[in-house]
């Protein structure tokens, strides 16, 4: 049995971190009057600044305050990172609708995180309804830019035949791309594939190839599944 979507929304901030380091207040005050000037890119890093205690004091509240400053600016990445506030409820009380609509503000921008974040919450119904159509709409703007997690969950979507059509050939393709980026669950229900001939043609030692590899992760599944074939070493 394949691995269905996974109901963790993967919430990172995997930006630049401002260039100074805790002793160089100078720059931070610096950095302070261009934010209190408007900047929006001084906004933002000065939020990041708070938010993980580069060069001042760590406050999740402040960090908030400034990303919203950005956000509303329109700064792409503070937008994102407002809405994993909001989902986190990290310096601001968790709000799963006003997560969305940050999401969705950076999405339309083309942020491939917030798409996909944003895809998760219409699957999952936190801070939307549940519409699963819409979700893969937002899975297939985030796969097409190479967002493994979204490649995957769109994968899924199309194996199961949530929100779009079964098509087990195209659900196999996207398998693919994720597995070759190191998805454990892309890796594992793509050797499901090659061992029950689904979407692909049979190929037993293609199913041992990525079993190994989703193992190799930690994938329990995947090593109980290389033991039924006699190929756990």
């Amino acid at each position: 049995m394949k691995h269905i979507i996974s109901l963790i929304v993967i919430l990172s901030m995997s930006f630049s971190l401002p260039a100074f380091s805790a002793g160089e207040s100078d720059q931070i005050k610096a950095m302070i009057s261009l934010a209190e000037e408007g900047d929006a890119d001084a906004q933002y890093d000065l939020a990041l600044a708070y938010d993980f205690a580069e060069g001042v004091a760590e406050d999740h509240v402040e960090a908030v305050k400034w990303y919203i400053k950005a956000a509303e600016q329109g700064h792409m990445d503070a937008q994102y990172n407002l809405a994993v506030s909001y989902d986190d409820g990290e310096g601001v009380a968790e709000d799963n609708v006003a997560a969305v609509i940050w999401y969705r503000k950076a999405a339309l921008q083309g942020d491939a995180k917030a798409q996909y974040n944003l895809a998760r919450s219409y699957d999952d119904g936190e801070g939307v309804d549940v519409d699963h159509a819409e979700a893969v709409d937002w899975y297939r703007k985030a796969a097409a830019q190479g967002h493994s997690s979204a490649q995957y969950n769109l994968a899924v979507s199309y194996d199961e035949g949530e929100g779009v059509r079964v098509d087990h050939e195209e659900a196999v393709r996207l398998y693919l791309l994720a597995a070759k980026e190191g998805h454990p669950g892309a890796q594992f229900n793509l050797a499901v594939s090659y061992e029950i001939g689904e979407g692909v043609k049979k190929n037993k030692a293609e199913a041992i190839k990525w079993y190994r590899r989703a193992a190799a992760q930690g994938d329990t599944d995947a090593v109980d599944q290389l033991k039924a074939l006699n190929a756990w070493e």
